[in-house]
């Protein structure tokens, strides 16, 4: 039976919406508390795998998603020191997408796939949307959970979903494991509209120029209109949040000695914003009777892998599927559901640490990662390209079906 009580969420983000979409979608009643004066999302650009692209089918949003997104035609990655390309992986083919069960790759602006969810969330006429409600702490009950909010408000509801991001407070009550692993990584990121970029350095690529503890990532947003930018660096700097002005002269001191093509795109840029890359260590359990973690506020994972959305709509979709398969019933659905995610979400967080050793390798290392990814001299060049080492990944999940033991 559908309970009489709504799902709580705490968190509007990208992991909040999606999870209210898909718990409605299921006759459920949720309302959705978000920290900030309005429903928005900062940042740039997003990656989408074809593994995402099966969750947006399964919530009706593919026709949506479509409008703003961009697919490109290759991963990139070059070398930033000698400019020689390392490796390139043709997401935008017809074998990719033959691979792939019809999906192929795509990148779209944070602020538009947002838009997407909350446009979605606004149509349902279960979810309910609260903005300034910043989630304090919660207390379950015998058939009930009620979240505490800010000035004194608190809500009830069937079931809390802390969806409330890397410095969750729903977490910190769940599990109490403390700050966030600070990663020792920057990142700058910047937006230029297409008629600053210089005509040999727009390409429609998702491309990595690889340093010693740097690298830059630029592709196209909106359609080709925007051109969006991502520098990493290491630092020991450390400051909270997303919405922290940079410092243009710190990074052109740490791309000094790289390529051209990578100076002349970083002096396109006078204002650029920047975070601290974090994560934390993957955990077993993140759940507890009726509450539960979703997205960042349980297995934040640095951005390498370009998997951060797509890990938190994969969580939502799952999530929903575990709560009808139930009877509705959150003490075993909550069970479920991290039972399901948990080691694909934790994979994903080792492998993005590995990612940045990777693409951020100097000397002998760089050298033998160059060796290592390149075409092999003997390779058949009109041999079908083999994409079996992102399959673990962008497979993509099999949406639970029937109720476990």
């Amino acid at each position: 039976m559908i309970p009489r009580l709504p799902v709580l969420v705490a968190g509007g983000g990208i992991g909040g919406l999606a999870a209210a979409l898909a718990l409605a979608r299921k006759g459920l009643r949720v309302r959705v508390f978000e920290q900030g004066a309005e429903l928005k999302e900062i940042g740039a650009g997003i990656q989408l795998g074809p593994n995402v692209y099966r969750m947006f089918e399964l919530l009706g949003l593919t026709e949506a998603i479509e409008r703003h997104s961009v697919h490109p035609e290759n991963l990139v990655m070059m070398d930033a020191l000698t400019g020689e390309q390392v490796i390139r992986i043709p997401v935008g083919s017809d074998a990719f997408r033959e691979r792939f069960g019809g999906y192929l790759y795509g990148v779209i602006h944070r602020g538009d796939l947002y838009q997407v969810l909350l446009d979605a969330c606004r149509a349902e006429s279960r979810v309910e949307l609260n903005e300034r409600r910043k989630a304090e702490r919660y207390e379950t009950l015998d058939e009930h959970v009620v979240l505490h909010l800010e000035n004194g408000v608190h809500a009830e509801g069937c079931a809390l979903i802390g969806a409330d991001g890397l410095w969750s407070r729903v977490r910190a009550q769940l599990l109490g494991d403390g700050k966030p692993r600070v990663s020792g990584h920057i990142a700058y990121r910047a937006v230029l509209p297409r008629a600053e970029v210089p005509e040999d350095l727009w390409q429609n690529n998702v491309v990595l120029w690889a340093g010693p503890k740097t690298h830059l990532v630029h592709y196209p947003l909106r359609r080709g209109k925007l051109y969006n930018l991502v520098a990493v660096f290491h630092s020991d700097r450390y400051e909270e949040g997303w919405d922290v002005y940079g410092d243009p002269g710190e990074l052109r001191h740490k791309f000094a000695n790289e390529r051209p093509e990578v100076q002349r795109l970083l002096e396109k840029i006078n204002v650029w914003k920047m975070w601290v890359l974090c994560d934390r260590e993957p955990v077993r359990r993140w759940s507890q009777g009726r509450v539960a973690l979703l997205g960042d506020a349980a297995h934040p994972m640095l951005q390498y892998l370009a998997q951060g959305a797509n890990m938190a709509i994969e969580d939502a979709v799952v999530l929903a599927a575990c709560v009808e398969l139930s009877g509705y019933d959150f003490a075993r659905a909550l069970r479920w559901y991290e039972d399901e995610r948990y080691l694909r979400t934790a994979r994903v967080q080792v492998t993005a640490r590995y990612y940045g050793d990777i693409y951020h390798a100097a000397g002998v290392v760089r050298e033998v990662r160059n060796w290592f990814l390149a075409p092999k001299p003997n390779a058949d060049p009109n041999a079908k390209p083999s994409f079996e080492g992102m399959a673990w990944l962008y497979d993509g999940i099999r949406v639970p079906d029937k109720a476990r033991d």
